[in-house]
């Protein structure tokens, strides 16, 4: 999608010739902002608008100062591997293949768990640089997921080890 980014928006993942097998999200009143967002093509979290501290999952309270005033902030979808695994069994309902579930530290400074595209998951290290986009799911909905930034170098062969 050339100009998406330029515009704030992330693209999707490529269409593919089957329907998404992968479950639409539990929207909860808390949550829904993010949902409604991820629909959109954006990344939104929740911030405390008297600290400013990033807080996901969203919460009634800010951890750092007790504030109640939260907002909803778009944030870059760039950050970098914090760590990684891939659940074998039970086999995971909605994929065709075991995904690699990663844990995402972004550049805002909190982290995100969702899956890591595009790469092997032998070449995946500590601290890979990552960007967003977004899977489609059963219903109609979008979820955020990774896979490494164009600009990153990709690891050779042997350096995959998780830390």
């Amino acid at each position: 999608m050339p100009g998406a980014r330029a515009a704030g928006k992330v693209p999707t993942m490529t269409e593919n010739a089957k329907a998404p097998t992968r479950l639409k999200p539990i929207v909860t009143l808390d949550i829904k902002f993010f949902w409604d967002s991820c629909d959109k093509g954006e990344l939104k979290i929740e911030r405390c608008a008297s600290c400013q501290q990033f807080r996901f999952p969203p919460r009634p309270m800010c951890p750092s100062c007790h504030s109640t005033r939260r907002e909803h902030v778009a944030v870059s979808g760039r950050g970098k591997v914090y760590s990684w695994i891939r659940p074998v069994h039970p086999r995971p309902v909605g994929f065709d293949e075991p995904p690699i579930v990663a844990l995402v530290e972004l550049e805002e400074g909190f982290r995100l768990v969702s899956n890591l595209y595009g790469i092997e998951f032998e070449k995946v290290t500590r601290d890979l640089p990552v960007e967003l986009f977004f899977d489609k799911t059963v219903g109609n909905r979008q979820v955020p997921v990774f896979r490494p930034s164009p600009l990153a170098p990709l690891p050779r062969a042997g350096e995959g080890k998780k830390a």
